[in-house]
């Protein structure tokens, strides 16, 4: 059976900080004096490559996700050929549909073909 007795326990003593330190190892750093003054003066650019450049309006890119919201909350990976992907890409781009929407419209043909 263990006894607890107050007097053996020891207090652990607090961690040496200063091995923690890491040394630079780039010496010492220049006086200020030696830097340069180029913060002290005004930013200054050549007035002529700034007029030249026409200014370019903020085309934002076609995101298919914000293109339509739909009422599709279920998702379906599938694993398909190049060619088969390419080939739907192409569908739904010319028909401007979504890819669910050309996947759906092929189903539904096809389950009309087989009555």
């Amino acid at each position: 059976m263990y006894t607890f007795c107050p007097a053996a326990r020891q207090t652990p003593s607090m961690a040496d900080a200063s091995k923690l330190k890491r040394k630079s190892s780039l010496g010492t750093p220049p006086p200020a004096e030696d830097a340069s003054p180029n913060l002290h003066q005004p930013e200054t650019a050549p007035a002529s490559a700034v007029a030249s450049v026409p200014p370019v309006a903020y085309t934002r890119a076609f995101d298919g996700r914000s293109h339509r919201r739909t009422q599709r909350t279920l998702q379906l990976n599938l694993k398909v050929t190049p060619r088969f992907d390419a080939l739907l890409r192409e569908i739904a781009d010319r028909e401007n549909l979504l890819l669910a929407e050309v996947l759906e419209k092929a189903l539904f043909q096809y389950q009309e073909n087989r009555k």
